[in-house]
């Protein structure tokens, strides 16, 4: 799924995605209930993908 895509599954610009992406705006806590909502997350679920990032971001250099 490509940012725009994102935006337009979540009804939110497309700017504001892809300045998430990059650190430069927060996710609030609107945006967060609208993936949550969308794509049915639960709390179980942000800690598993939490998880698998802290793992990733200790042995994987990032991309080039």
């Amino acid at each position: 799924m490509t940012q725009r895509d994102f935006a337009r599954v979540l009804n939110c610009s497309f700017a504001l995605i892809a300045l998430v992406e990059v650190g430069k705006r927060r996710v609030s806590k609107d945006l967060e209930n609208k993936i949550r909502q969308t794509f049915n997350i639960d709390d179980q679920d942000i800690a598993s993908i939490t998880s698998i990032l802290t793992e990733i971001s200790k042995g994987i250099p990032p991309f080039m």
